[in-house]
């Protein structure tokens, strides 16, 4: 007997409601959970032909069924199958969207070098409050597991956790079993103590491995500053405002333009990217007012943009304290507009949408055409 796409399904059901009650799964319960739209009676014959298969079993008269060891095999090979091929498409869904958002993020600062004369900088966006999607543990060797962390909008890193007692495939299954009934969905602020110490109890002699995951999911969620791009562009600008192009001014604005580490800082010193910011409102500094003190001869005018799914970034523009506020404003006004057509509902767009857009914002200034 064939085990079809409905079968599949069935038993997929019948698995995931045994997982989450430890109850036996009759064809009522079937009937409301999949999107078969089958009568009941065609559910009982469908899990009578999975029971003679060998894939679920009734432990006693009138109950439903539960998986057998065969279900439960089939049930992880298949989702093992299906989260490969996951992580394989996100893998060039994210190199895709990278390439793209960094020419635009270069462009960006450019366009607005030149609109605004003064120097500009833009971070690229990193994630906050960000959700795990899922964990995928992989045995490398009998010391070591591969984790797989995915987080919301596909963000993937990969972790090498060592262990101390060999794990076998079961045991395995039974750990991203584990992990990924308590843990997806969740923020690092919703992980708690009592459900690390409940996850360890269940994971027994492989407890050890519940705290390293536990840990690599929180440096997974966590914003990393450090590998953080930063794109910047007319900074030559400066030398324009004789207030700020003496040979100390100038010297130490263009170190600080250069530091990648220090711009970084500059631009998350505005506040704008926290996660209880309200909105993505445009915030004006002037002299002293700067969250850096190298900037005390400035004004810089900053703003948030929100891609959505908690991904943020940070534009920066650097002038003289009597710099064209209106036009700045304005230009980063816009700027925000433009990029939340280009990224804010990529689900609603279509290649060609997004290529006319991004078409649009990254025109060549008068002076790239010369």
């Amino acid at each position: 007997m064939e085990l079809d796409g409905r079968k599949k399904v069935i038993l997929k059901t019948i698995i995931q409601n045994y997982l989450e009650t430890g109850e036996p799964v009759g064809s009522r319960t079937i009937s409301k959970c999949s999107d078969l739209k089958l009568s009941s009676a065609t559910i009982r014959n469908e899990m009578s032909d999975l029971e003679e298969m060998g894939y679920i079993l009734q432990p006693h008269t009138s109950s439903g069924r539960i998986p057998s060891d065969k279900g439960y095999r089939l049930y992880v090979d298949e989702l093992i199958r299906e989260k490969d091929q996951e992580v394989a498409d996100i893998k060039e869904l994210m190199i895709q969207k990278t390439d793209r958002l960094e020419h635009v993020l270069k462009h960006v600062v450019k366009v607005l070098a030149s609109n605004t004369n003064y120097a500009t900088m833009i971070t690229g966006p990193t994630y906050h409050q960000n959700r795990l999607k899922f964990i995928q543990l992989s045995k490398v060797s009998e010391k070591q597991l591969l984790a797989v962390i995915v987080t919301e909008g596909n963000l993937m890193k990969n972790q090498f956790l060592e262990i101390d007692e060999p794990i076998d495939d079961d045991q395995l299954l039974k750990l991203n079993l584990l992990l990924n009934t308590q843990l997806n969905g969740l923020t690092i602020g919703e992980i708690n103590l009592d459900m690390i110490r409940n996850m360890k109890l269940q994971a027994g002699i492989h407890s050890s491995v519940v705290g390293s995951v536990v840990d690599a999911v929180a440096d997974a969620i966590q914003p990393d500053e450090e590998d953080r791009p930063v794109f910047t562009s007319g900074a030559t600008n400066i030398f324009k405002y004789p207030e700020l192009s003496d040979s100390a001014t100038a010297s130490e604005l263009i170190n600080a333009l250069e530091e990648k580490k220090e711009l970084v800082e500059i631009l998350k010193g505005s506040g704008l990217e926290a996660d209880d910011s309200p909105g993505t409102g445009i915030q004006v500094y002037i002299g002293n007012e700067s969250p850096n003190a190298k900037l005390k001869d400035c004004s810089m005018v900053t703003a948030s943009y929100d891609l959505g799914g908690g991904l943020k970034g940070t534009i920066g523009i650097l002038g003289p304290k009597r710099m064209d506020y209106e036009n700045v404003v304005d230009n980063l006004k816009m700027l925000k507009v433009q990029l939340d057509k280009i990224f804010g509902d990529e689900k609603n767009k279509t290649v060609q949408d997004v290529s006319i857009t991004i078409d649009a914002i990254t025109q060549p200034t008068p002076e790239e055409e010369e």
